[in-house]
C-alpha cells in the first residue's frame, strides 16, 4: 500500500506545483533505480541530467542566472522528496547547491554572470572540497596551498571525503594562500579538466555506494587569477557560510530518509499479521510508529523554521546546526526502529529499510559531525543565550 504524500507547508501555488513535479519525478525516475543502483555502486548521472533538464539543480539561485528563484523553504522540501526516493540523489543535489554557493554569493558580477548560469543550469554537477586527510572537523588546519605564480595561482595538496570526486564538472576548493589558521584560506573554482587534477579510488562505504566519495588531488594545478572566488583570505568565512546552508540540505535529506523508513514500516505493519491481528494493532508497534511519526514531523518543522529565517535575511546558523543535529539523529533512530518493525525481514536486502539504516549513519557525520553541531549550539548559548 502506497502511503499518502506528506502535506507540505508551501508559500505559493507555484511552489506547490514545483513540489508536485519533484514528487512525480522522484516516483518515476529516481525511486525505481535506487535499490539496483546502490547494489551495483553505479553513479546515477542520468538521473542528475533529468533533474537538470527539469530545472531542479539551481532552485535557490536567481532566475536571472538560470536558477529557480525559489526560497530555501521550498528548495529544501524538494531535496527531502528526492532523498526519500534515493539518498544519493537528494544529497547530490544538496552538495551541488553547496558547491555553487561561493560563486553565487561572493564572486564579482562579471564572473558570476559568466559562470553561474552554466553551473546551475542543469548541465553541470559540482563538488565541494574543504576536508583533508588530516583536517576534517578542524577545517582551519587545512594544508592545501595556492601559491601566487605570475598572474595566477598554482594549487598543491589533497582533499578528502569529497562527494562526486571524479564525477563532478567543477570543484569548489578551499586552499591556503597565506599564513596559518582561518585567515589564510581562500576559495577557488577549479574546472574538472584542469591539468594536474586527479582523483583517488572511491572509498568503500557502508552506504551511499552509488555516490562516489574520494580524494581530490591537486598536483600543480595552474589557475588564472579570476579562479579566486571572493577576496584572498576570505575562504574560511565563505566555507562556513556555505556550510550553514549545507547543513539544512543534510537535515532535509535526513527527514526524507526518516519519512521513507516510517512509510515502509507503517505499510508493512498494516499488512503483516501475527496471532490473528495486524502487527500495527499491537501497542508495542503502534507506539514505536507514533514516536517515529512525531520525531519526523518535529525534524521537518525545525529545518523549515531555520529555512524561513534564512529566507528572511535573519541569522540562522545556530538553528541550522540544531536542525542538522536533530534531523540526522531522528533519521538514525527512525531507520533502526523501522528495521525492528520488519523483524528478520528488515535485516535483509529484499526490503528497503536495511539500506535506509545504512544510509542514515553518514548523515550524522557529513557537513560537520553531530558533536560539532553541539559545539556550535553550545557556543551560541554561551555567547548570547541562544
Amino acid at each position: 500500500m502506497t502511503p499518502p504524500p506528506v502535506e507540505r507547508s508551501l508559500p505559493t501555488l507555484e511552489a506547490r506545483d514545483l513540489i508536485d513535479l519533484v514528487r512525480e519525478l522522484a516516483a518515476r525516475e529516481v525511486a525505481p533505480r535506487a535499490a539496483a543502483g546502490e547494489a551495483a555502486g553505479t553513479f546515477p548521472r542520468e538521473v542528475f541530467a533529468t533533474l537538470g533538464d527539469a530545472g531542479l539543480l539551481g532552485l535557490p539561485y536567481p532566475e536571472e542566472h538560470g536558477g529557480g528563484g525559489q526560497p530555501y523553504e521550498v528548495y529544501l522540501q524538494a531535496v527531502e522528496e528526492l532523498a526519500g526516493a534515493w539518498l544519493a540523489v537528494g544529497l547530490g543535489v544538496s552538495v551541488h547547491t553547496l558547491a555553487c554557493f561561493p560563486m553565487a554569493s561572493y564572486a564579482d558580477a562579471g564572473r558570476r554572470a559568466g559562470l553561474l548560469p552554466e553551473m546551475i543550469g542543469g548541465g553541470l554537477l559540482g563538488a565541494y572540497c574543504l576536508s583533508e586527510p588530516q583536517s576534517g572537523s578542524d577545517a582551519a588546519a587545512l594544508t592545501t596551498r595556492a601559491e601566487r605564480d605570475g598572474d595566477g595561482y598554482v594549487l598543491q595538496g589533497v582533499k578528502a571525503w569529497t562527494t562526486h570526486a571524479g564525477e563532478a564538472d567543477f570543484y569548489t576548493v578551499m586552499a591556503r594562500t597565506s599564513g596559518a589558521g582561518a585567515r589564510g584560506i581562500s576559495c577557488f573554482h577549479v574546472p574538472a579538466g584542469a591539468p594536474g587534477l586527479s582523483f583517488g579510488r572511491p572509498e568503500r562505504k557502508m552506504g551511499m555506494r552509488s555516490s562516489p566519495t574520494g580524494q581530490v588531488r591537486l598536483d600543480g594545478v595552474r589557475l588564472p587569477a579570476e579562479a579566486l572566488t571572493g577576496a584572498e583570505g576570505e575562504g574560511f568565512r565563505i566555507a562556513m557560510a556555505a556550510l550553514d546552508g549545507g547543513r539544512l540540505g543534510i537535515a532535509a535529506c535526513a527527514v526524507g530518509v526518516a519519512q521513507a523508513a516510517l512509510d515502509a514500516a507503517t505499510a508493512y505493519a498494516r499488512e503483516r499479521r501475527q496471532f490473528g491481528s495486524r502487527v500495527v494493532d499491537f501497542q508495542g508497534v503502534g507506539f514505536l510508529l507514533a514516536d517515529m511519526a512525531t520525531q519526523v514531523a518535529a525534524a521537518r518543522a525545525l529545518y523549515l523554521d531555520a529555512a524561513r529565517l534564512r529566507d528572511a535575511g535573519l541569522p540562522y546558523g545556530t538553528r541550522a546546526a540544531m536542525a542538522k543535529l536533530f534531523a540526522t539523529d531522528t533519521a538514525m533512530k527512525a531507520t533502526t526502529d523501522a528495521v525492528q518493525v520488519f523483524g528478520g525481514y528488515g535485516y535483509v536486502e529484499d526490503f528497503p529499510v536495511e539500506r535506509l539504516m545504512r544510509e542514515a549513519k553518514v548523515l550524522q557525520i557529513v557537513e560537520g559531525t553531530n558533536q560539532i553541531q553541539r559545539v556550535v549550539i553550545g557556543r551560541a548559548l554561551a555567547r548570547d543565550g541562544g
